[in-house]
C-alpha cells in the first residue's frame, strides 16, 4: 500500500498554550493531518468560563480558520452548573477536563479524586447535556511522612491505582460519556474492555485516548531522555504491546487523542523540575502511520484516528465534510526537524532528527 484516505480526521487532546506558543504550535495542527482537534483548558489561569472559551476559540480559528475546534472546560470549584448549561445551549463546549490535583502540567487548580462527591451536580448537568468527561487516569501520590499501601503511588503505579475512581464515576452516572485520557497500561486497555463488554457502538459511554509517542515509548526510552518526558509516563514493553494491540483493534472504545504537549526546550534541559509533555502534534499522524503499518493494520488507521472519536462526540460527520479537504497518508520519507521556532521559542519534536516512512497529504 502506498497511499490512504483518512477523510476527516480528529485529535481528541490537544494541548495548544496560549501566547507566543499558541502561534507557534496551532498552525502544526494542519502540518500533522489533523481536521478536528479538542482543546485542553489547562491554561494559566484554567479555562472556567464562557468568556474564556469565546476568546480562546476565537484566538485558534484565527490561527487556523479550516480546523474545527472543540473546546472543553477545567473541573474546578469555580465551575457551575448554570456556566454548564449555558455552554450546552450555545453549542460552545464539547467537555470538562478532570486533573487530579498536582499530577501533571498546570494541575494545581484540579481535584481530590478519592472524593468526586463535591462535583456530582455537574456531573449531573453533563450526563444530561451530553457534555464529555475526560478524565486525566492518575492518582496523586499522597506524601504523610508514615509509609503504607496508600502512600505507595508512583509515576507507574499511578494509572491502575485511579482506575477504581473510574468505576465508580461509571456505576454512579451510568450515561454519563467519560474518556480516560492518554491510557499507559494494560490494566487500562483491560478495564475499558471489561465495561464495554455487550455494549454496541452506539452505546458506548466509556471510552479511551491513545497517544502516538505512548505507542512507540516503553520506561526505557525516558528514563534519561527529558524529551520522552510526560504524565502519564510510558510503562513497560508489556503495556506498550497492550496498546499497540488496542489502538490498531478497529474497536470504537479506543480512539486517538495526541496528548501533544510542547514546552520551551530550556523547559525540557534543566537538571531538575523537567516538564512533563511530548510534542507529537506536527507530524502525529505519520507516527501513527509507522505503528498500524509494522502491525498489518492499517486499513484501521482512519477509525482510530478520525472516525470513532467522531462517533463518540456523535459530532455530524457529514456537515463535516462538506467543502473539507481529505487527508491522505502517502508512503514518501519526511525528516523530523530537530526543533521548531518563532522567534525566541524553540520545541523539539518527538523523534527529532529521524525519518519516517509517511507522510500527510490534503487533497
Amino acid at each position: 500500500m502506498t497511499e490512504i484516505d483518512l477523510g476527516i480526521t480528529a485529535d481528541m487532546h490537544v494541548h495548544l498554550r496560549d501566547g507566543k506558543m499558541m502561534e507557534l504550535i496551532t498552525p502544526t495542527v494542519e502540518q500533522g493531518g489533523i481536521s478536528i482537534a479538542y482543546v485542553m483548558p489547562n491554561l494559566v489561569p484554567p479555562i472556567t468560563t464562557i468568556e474564556q472559551v469565546r476568546k480562546y476559540r476565537n484566538e485558534l480559528q484565527s490561527l487556523l480558520p479550516e480546523t474545527v475546534f472543540l473546546m472543553s472546560f477545567y473541573l474546578c470549584k469555580d465551575l457551575t452548573p448554570e456556566i454548564l448549561e449555558q455552554a450546552a445551549d450555545e453549542g460552545l463546549v464539547h467537555g470538562v477536563k478532570c486533573y487530579p490535583a498536582g499530577v501533571t502540567t498546570n494541575s494545581k487548580y484540579g481535584v481530590d479524586p478519592n472524593d468526586f462527591s463535591g462535583f456530582y451536580k455537574l456531573f449531573e448537568v453533563m450526563q444530561r447535556r451530553g457534555l464529555i468527561l475526560n478524565l486525566h487516569g492518575e492518582k496523586p501520590a499522597v506524601k504523610t511522612g508514615v509509609e503504607s499501601d496508600e502512600t505507595d503511588i508512583h509515576v507507574m503505579n499511578a494509572e491502575p491505582k485511579f482506575l477504581p475512581a473510574l468505576v465508580k464515576l461509571h456505576n454512579d452516572f451510568p450515561k454519563l460519556k467519560i474518556v480516560l485520557e492518554h491510557c499507559t497500561t494494560k490494566a487500562a486497555v483491560d478495564m475499558v474492555r471489561e465495561l464495554n463488554q455487550g455494549v454496541a457502538q452506539e452505546d458506548v459511554v466509556v471510552a479511551a485516548t491513545i497517544t502516538a509517542h505512548h505507542l512507540s515509548l516503553s520506561i526505557d526510552e525516558w528514563a534519561g531522555n527529558p524529551i520522552n518526558y510526560c504524565k502519564p509516563v510510558a510503562k513497560l514493553p508489556s503495556d506498550r504491546r497492550a496498546l499497540v494491540d488496542a489502538a490498531t483493534s478497529g474497536e470504537p472504545w479506543f480512539f486517538y487523542g495526541s496528548d501533544s504537549a510542547p514546552h520551551p526546550i530550556e523547559a525540557k534541559s534543566v537538571h531538575t523540575g523537567v516538564c512533563a509533555g511530548v510534542y507529537t502534534q506536527s507530524h502525529g499522524l505519520s507516527y501513527l502511520a509507522q505503528i498500524f503499518d509494522a502491525n498489518d493494520r492499517f486499513f484501521h488507521l482512519a477509525q482510530f484516528a478520525g472516525a470513532h472519536g467522531i462517533a463518540f462526540y456523535k459530532l455530524d460527520s457529514q456537515a463535516l465534510a462538506k467543502n473539507k479537504k481529505r487527508v491522505f497518508m502517502v508512503k514518501r520519507d519526511i525528516h523530523v526537524p530537530t526543533v521548531i521556532s518563532k522567534g525566541d521559542i524553540l520545541v523539539v519534536p518527538f523523534k527529532a532528527g529521524e525519518l519516517l516512512q509517511w507522510a500527510v497529504e490534503w487533497r
